[in-house]
């Protein structure tokens, strides 16, 4: 199991939120670039990178991820209201390794199909859950599927793996939710990147013995509850 840093960025700044909620921030650091070159240069395997005002419909980050592209030698993966085609290939033609495709694929079934197709391995879908219920929009919407209906029209899909965040979690600080996290690997036929409640090498040690190929990890990096020695808790 790999583990990637987050570098979430709002307003031109790299931020940490509680729960995905503006004002909520924890930290908050200038310069994106120069932070997804910090963990570049600590040995960070790959970097994903989040557009939080587009996933928000406020704005983009456009010209620092960009920057992040041109620099950053690491396969970085890149998420956040990625909503067409064009954004998303225009990532990957910036040098992505990576999109991240949430509320349009939750909501269009077959534009993430042709998507996968047209870029075999190369989009992640994000699956948020709160309460157990997806979640859309920059996690301020409900989706009316749950996570299995969705999952089960993706079986046989080119994914490159399922991003799954439990919101209740995130940016808490308080440990991950192993046993909804295993419901979800039940049902999930894709590689799991997992997400929210990272914080502590304990915590990583139960996502690695659940079988769970990456971890998206943020505050804990940030705070330094979890040392940039783990970035391969099992060889």
């Amino acid at each position: 199991m790999i583990v990637i840093p987050a570098v979430d960025i709002l307003d031109g700044n790299v931020v940490t939120l509680v729960g995905g909620k503006p004002g909520t921030e924890k930290v908050t650091l200038p310069n994106p670039r120069q932070v997804a070159e910090k963990w570049e240069s600590e040995g960070a395997p790959m970097i994903h990178v989040v557009d939080l005002n587009a996933a928000m419909d406020r704005g983009d980050n456009f010209n620092a991820i960009a920057s992040i592209l041109a620099n950053v030698k690491v396969p970085i993966q890149i998420g956040g209201g990625i909503r067409t085609t064009e954004k998303a290939e225009t990532f990957l033609n910036l040098g992505a390794s990576r999109v991240v495709v949430g509320t349009r694929a939750v909501r269009d079934p077959e534009w993430l199909e042709e998507l996968a197709h047209s870029n075999r391995h190369k989009i992640v879908l994000a699956l948020d859950l709160k309460n157990g219920k997806v979640q859309v929009k920059g996690w301020k919407e409900s989706s009316s599927k749950s996570a299995k209906e969705i999952l089960e029209r993706t079986e046989g899909l080119p994914l490159a793996g399922v991003l799954y965040t439990n919101i209740d979690v995130e940016g808490r600080a308080a440990g991950i939710d192993a046993e909804r996290l295993a419901e979800f690997k039940a049902i999930c036929p894709h590689p799991i990147i997992a997400s929210g409640g990272i914080t502590t090498s304990d915590d990583l040690r139960k996502l690695e013995e659940m079988g769970i190929e990456s971890a998206i990890v943020g505050l804990a990096l940030y705070a330094g509850t979890i040392g940039t020695d783990v970035w391969r808790v099992k060889e």
